[in-house]
């Protein structure tokens, strides 16, 4: 999921639960490298992604994978980011996406469950923009209210929740992990313009990327 800044914040709610401190970039993108992110079209984008096996989780190359998704994602300057958009089949994501009260969540999560939404929770309309879809954004109905279960990278139980943008990211990287994209929600019109508009915008965000990917070089230790 876009977002057109690194989160400033220092307090976190990391893997679901409260920090005092926090830095402003997760560590896990220290330990990482940048990959390339994949673009609507590619077939793994459109795929149901597979469960992370057991035999993964607690890993060298899992917790690889989830270092290199962190240092992809702030490189890109995004809130979240699913397997599919480095190219890989597995379910998970990670995310560092602020609420609607500037309450910053930092975490990943594996085999995510997205649980039903209530009936009574409202439905909001927002713009909504995707690292994988770059440049345009177009305005789509999401639940106020979101929680993920899962779990992390060395198997142990996740459950997070959010409102408003959060709740919003959740969903969205969600959706990734089943092989949908936010466009494929949208209007077939809506849809065409949002991706004539990716044509346009994609070259001068690559571009940007490819400079905010140098800076993180100078920013991060290792």
């Amino acid at each position: 999921m876009s977002e057109q800044s690194t989160p400033a914040q220092v307090a976190a709610v990391v893997q679901g639960r409260e920090v005092a401190d926090y830095p402003v970039l997760a560590p896990e993108a220290a330990r990482g490298r940048v990959r390339a992110i994949t673009a609507r079209g590619e077939e793994v984008l459109h795929r149901r992604g597979v469960d992370v096996p057991d035999e993964m989780l607690g890993g060298a190359e899992l917790a690889r994978l989830i270092d290199d998704m962190f240092r992809t994602m702030y490189a890109a300057e995004g809130v979240g980011l699913a397997g599919s958009q480095v190219g890989v089949g597995w379910r998970l994501f990670v995310y560092d996406c602020p609420d609607d009260d500037g309450v910053r969540h930092v975490g990943h999560v594996v085999n995510p469950v997205l649980e039903a939404r209530d009936p009574d929770d409202a439905v909001v309309v927002e713009n909504e923009g995707c690292l994988s879809v770059p440049g345009p954004h177009a305005e789509l109905g999401r639940a106020e209210h979101a929680t993920v279960r899962g779990v992390d990278r060395d198997g142990g139980p996740v459950v997070v929740s959010g409102s408003g943008y959060f709740a919003r990211c959740l969903q969205h990287e969600t959706d990734h992990t089943l092989g949908k994209l936010y466009v494929d929600r949208l209007s077939a019109r809506e849809r065409k313009r949002v991706l004539k508009k990716m044509n346009e915008m994609s070259e001068g965000v690559f571009e940007r990327r490819r400079v905010r990917a140098k800076e993180l070089e100078e920013e991060l230790p290792g």
